[in-house]
């Protein structure tokens, strides 16, 4: 990880690897999980014995970590809050607009020199449901509004400029764009199911920028494939990377991008710099920023 200068000589810093983290973790009174695609942490938790008072995933997502042991101990878990909010609100308004635009079949025809003239769609006053009301959400939701769109913003409860998850079914009907922008959690796993892609107009768009297993993806190809939705945009997936036999790859009208729709150029820098900030008030006993509900999973709160 870049920017750990700052811990030079206030800290022994070690490394660690999926086989060797298990033996680590009772000598370790901070836990710095960089890699946020293994559940290595997860694997090697389980047990009696010292662990670290502290652990911080360099992400948004915290579903990686979780495991009842480590729900049930006191040791306190932060995430990368803040880094990934505006460069993942920018990707999605790139991919609404590359839908609405139609531009991959602008590429696709330059690619075969036909010139084949297009309507194309407006976005300005069409309709989006935001579903997840953390800062990523929020984020997205400001970004859309500021391109027109009416946007609805859900979370887990009602709240000022929030509705309550129990209105979702009613909003998803009503709206052109829906993004997915929820935490992985035990209540939210599938939740875009055939059943919810049957809510949908056939005008409308899907796009998950959350966690992959937020989506039923065989629901999602046979909703794209009878033409229950206009078409869908997922950076994020149950397997990551996805398995050159996934049908995803062909679904009709599915854009796939590689789960990069927060790495902006200077991303690994700014998440090490956050991480030496936190590392400075928790070396102080000064509150931690970014505490994870660690049974909600993930941070509460505006």
């Amino acid at each position: 990880p870049p920017r750990l200068g700052g811990l030079t000589g206030r800290a022994r810093v070690l490394h660690a690897d999926e086989a060797s983290l298990a033996a680590r973790l009772p000598y370790a009174d901070v836990l710095l999980v960089w890699d946020f695609t293994s559940d290595a942490v997860r694997r090697a938790w389980p047990g009696e014995g010292p662990r670290p008072r502290w652990v911080h995933t360099a992400s948004a997502g915290a579903d990686h970590l979780m495991c009842p042991e480590l729900v049930a101990s006191d040791t306190v878990v932060t995430n990368a809050r803040g880094v990934f909010d505006q460069p993942i609100a920018e990707y999605v308004a790139a991919l609404v607009l590359a839908l609405a635009k139609d531009l991959p079949r602008t590429l696709e025809l330059q690619r075969e020199r036909s010139w084949r003239h297009r309507e194309t769609r407006r976005i300005a006053g069409t309709r989006a449901c935001v579903v997840g009301s953390g800062p990523i959400g929020r984020a997205v939701a400001r970004t859309l509004k500021a391109l027109g769109i009416t946007t609805a913003l859900v979370g887990r409860e009602a709240r000022p400029g929030v509705h309550a998850g129990a209105e979702l079914d009613r909003l998803l009907s009503r709206a052109d764009w829906v993004v997915c922008a929820a935490p992985l959690t035990d209540a939210t796993r599938g939740m875009f199911d055939a059943r919810r892609f049957g809510m949908m107009q056939p005008s409308a768009h899907f796009i998950n920028i959350g966690r992959g297993p937020l989506v039923v993806e065989d629901d999602l190809v046979a909703a794209l494939s009878k033409r229950w939705i206009a078409g869908a945009a997922l950076d994020v997936f149950a397997h990551e990377p996805l398995p050159a036999d996934s049908p995803l790859w062909t679904a009709p009208g599915l854009l796939v991008s590689p789960h990069m729709s927060g790495d902006t150029v200077g991303w690994r820098d700014e998440l090490g710099a956050q991480f030496v900030e936190l590392y400075e008030a928790w070396e102080a006993g000064r509150p931690l920023r970014n505490v994870v509900d660690k049974e909600r999973g993930y941070v509460p709160g505006p």
